[in-house]
């Protein structure tokens, strides 16, 4: 039945010769409280007509059976018709604005030989973060009937929640259907308003869509508020305590107050003013201060379980009309202990690790390529890992495996003793390297001293070499010389 700010009833029905009585509810805007309000048919043609309007204009066909009053204070205004007729049965619009296009909202009227008596719609306001008490008229139904509240809209009645434990998603934690009175009355209780949550509604029993619930209620919630914004959630520790601070209207005269937890659209009675305290609670919460003049009630629970977590309603009654404030609980684990051992194991020895030092490289940990800075190594465990395909590594550049923090305490020892055998070693290749230079050396100048001597001997080593060798019979040849002596000749 919404359409934008503006929303009404979507189904009317009457009587031939009696009268029905449309309420149309609007926000309360400069704009729309001195606009036109009017009230129009629409033909065959989809041309609505305008019937009745705020600027004095009325159809010849219904001068004398229609009005129109405008109550602007309140956001509503309201059309009669009288001596109805069975041509009046169609579709109208209730709207604002100059012409008849523009804000509206669509119903249907039904004009019967013979209608059932049905009482207007409730006008039900509620203030911004405020609470409201829907009261349901009792009626003759069976005990264990479901009772629901439900949203009018364009296809139906949209269901909000139940008495079979069903809460739509937006109210969770912030309404309550009160148990059935043994006149069949109950309640409806929402806190937490929204301006969303202007609309028309139904509560009743059955199904939400049946004809047997004809009570509709409109839901005014304000846009602007005196209600200041207060925490809806709360923090204990297991074991712990926790103080809730409630408020309420301190010029309401208000019966009791009250602590309840609430749990799938109802809430169970924990603490009262009157001294009343759940058998599950007693010595762990009481309703520790009340200021009247401020209107506030401080309820404190101590003890603290995890089962304590929930949402909880603070309450005070005056007759059928309630003021209600929700909050949720949430309870933290008592120590940081209760985490993971490993992970604190591996956190406490990190931060310990008193030899940590810089290495700027990239490492590859269990098959995965982590980029690393300038980190200290002991830590490089608890590194994210980076994209493979953000960088490029080299062989040279990849540990063959990672140290843990245990692997870094051996480094002062380990590193120097290696450097040490590396020093050692290298001057040992060095020393053996010089004695076998030198020992060349002296081998060079032996051979150099044997050469020389043979040399100022007068001896040639080719010459003589080739003395010692005994001469080839093809080689040497026989000739003679002028003084007839023999001379042989190698060739």
């Amino acid at each position: 039945p919404v359409s934008s700010t503006l929303y009404g009833p979507r189904f009317l029905t009457g009587e031939v010769g009696g009268s029905v009585t449309h309420q149309c509810f609007y926000s309360i805007t400069p704009a729309n409280k001195h606009d036109r309000k009017y009230w129009c048919k629409i033909a065959g043609n989809r041309v609505c007509y305008t019937i009745i309007s705020t600027t004095g204009y009325t159809s010849k066909d219904y001068v004398g059976r229609v009005s129109l009053r405008d109550t602007p204070q309140i956001g509503t205004f309201t059309v009669t018709m009288t001596e109805l007729k069975k041509s009046d049965t169609g579709t109208y619009r209730c709207g604002i604005g100059i012409t008849d296009r523009d804000l509206y909202v669509t119903l249907n009227l039904t004009v019967l030989a013979e209608a059932g008596e049905l009482g207007p719609t409730e006008l039900v306001w509620g203030e911004l973060r405020g609470s409201v008490t829907v009261l349901c008229p009792p009626r003759d139904i069976q005990g264990g009937e479901k009772r629901f509240w439900c949203k009018l809209g364009r296809t139906g009645c949209t269901l909000i929640a139940d008495t079979n434990g069903y809460v739509g998603k937006s109210y969770q934690g912030r309404i309550l259907i009160t148990p059935q009175e043994s006149s069949g009355a109950f309640k409806i209780l929402i806190n937490d308003l929204k301006k969303e949550d202007s609309g028309l509604y139904r509560c009743g029993t059955g199904r939400p869509n049946g004809r047997d619930s004809p009570r509709v209620v409109a839901l005014q919630v304000t846009t602007a508020s005196t209600l200041p914004k207060r925490p809806k959630f709360l923090s204990g520790t297991a074991g712990g305590s926790v103080s809730m601070r409630c408020h309420y209207d301190p010029k309401g005269n208000y019966e009791k107050k009250y602590l309840c937890r609430w749990k799938e659209g109802s809430c169970s009675l924990l603490v009262d003013e009157d001294g009343f305290v759940h058998e599950s609670y007693k010595g762990r919460i009481k309703i520790a201060s009340s200021d009247q003049e401020n209107g506030t009630y401080t309820v404190v629970m101590s003890h603290l379980r995890e089962e304590d977590a929930g949402w909880y309603w603070c309450g005070a009654r005056n007759g059928h009309t309630e003021h209600t404030s929700s909050m949720k609980l949430h309870i933290q684990n008592e120590t940081f202990s209760s985490q993971d051992p490993e992970i604190s194991t591996l956190a406490k020895s990190t931060l310990s690790s008193p030899a940590t030092h810089s290495t700027p490289t990239q490492r590859s940990i269990t098959g995965l390529t982590h980029t690393v800075g300038t980190v200290p190594q002991s830590t490089s465990t608890l590194l994210p890992t980076a994209p493979p395909s953000t960088f490029a590594t080299s062989p040279s550049e990849i540990y063959p495996h990672e140290s843990s923090s245990g692997d870094s305490h051996l480094l002062p020892v380990v590193l120097p003793t290696l450097i040490l055998l590396i020093v050692i070693t290298i001057t040992v290749l060095a020393l053996t390297k010089i004695n076998l230079q030198k020992e060349m050396g002296e081998e060079r100048s032996t051979a150099g001293d044997l050469e020389a001597a043979r040399m100022g001997a007068g001896l040639n080593p080719e010459k003589e070499q080739t003395m010692e060798e005994t001469p080839s019979p093809e080689n040497v040849h026989e000739c003679r010389t002028d003084s007839g002596k023999h001379r042989w000749v190698f060739s």
